[in-house]
């Protein structure tokens, strides 16, 4: 896929919803831990100083898995969780793309896609919830941030459909939307 680099950076920054999952997995990472949609790697470094975890992180975007190995992190150039074994990981993170944007209105380069969630906010929301049980460990966990703007209810569907309860983990309200991370555990 060819992609067209604008004048400005190609690797998602750590920002307020980077906070609030590094938190969430700070405190509640076990095991073998995976943050899919690493960026620049900055939750998985905390995870890994903060709490003594092995920690791998993916991404779509070399940039990104480039900066993330930067930092120390073990990253992988990787579309979601193609690439992973069944029952690998303890601990799956995930801050997915979740901007609601018009096709008519994208730009084909690496920030764009660390931002968009396509026309719903839930592109890769989906396919990850639909595939995460897989290689997540038994009594593995699950931190997925959700954005009001994604369709909040629609995201918990989506997550029960897949198999999980949830609860909420984090939670902080800005101006123009709340910001949630998931807690996902397996139904028994």
């Amino acid at each position: 896929m060819n992609r067209l680099d604008r004048d400005g950076p190609t690797v998602y920054q750590p920002a307020e919803d980077s906070g609030l999952l590094a938190e969430a997995a700070i405190e509640g990472a076990r095991g073998r831990v995976l943050e899919v949609g690493t960026g620049s790697g900055w939750v998985a470094e905390r995870i890994a100083a903060e709490r003594g975890l092995r920690v791998v992180g993916s991404d779509r975007n070399p940039h990104a898995a480039r900066e993330a190995r930067d930092r120390g992190v073990e990253a992988v150039v990787a579309d979601l969780l193609d690439p992973f074994r069944d029952d690998a990981f303890d601990t799956v993170c995930f801050n997915p793309p979740y901007l609601p944007t018009d096709p008519e209105n994208e730009w084909d380069d690496w920030m764009e896609h660390a931002l968009s969630g396509g026309e719903s906010g839930r592109e890769l929301i989906e396919p990850f919830l639909a595939d995460v049980g897989r290689v997540l460990a038994p009594d593995g966990v699950v931190f997925l941030l959700v954005s009001s703007l994604t369709g909040y209810e629609e995201v918990l569907a989506l997550v029960e459909e897949a198999g999980f309860a949830h609860a909420v983990a984090r939670e902080e309200s800005f101006p123009f939307e709340t910001l949630t991370v998931l807690r996902l555990d397996r139904r028994v």
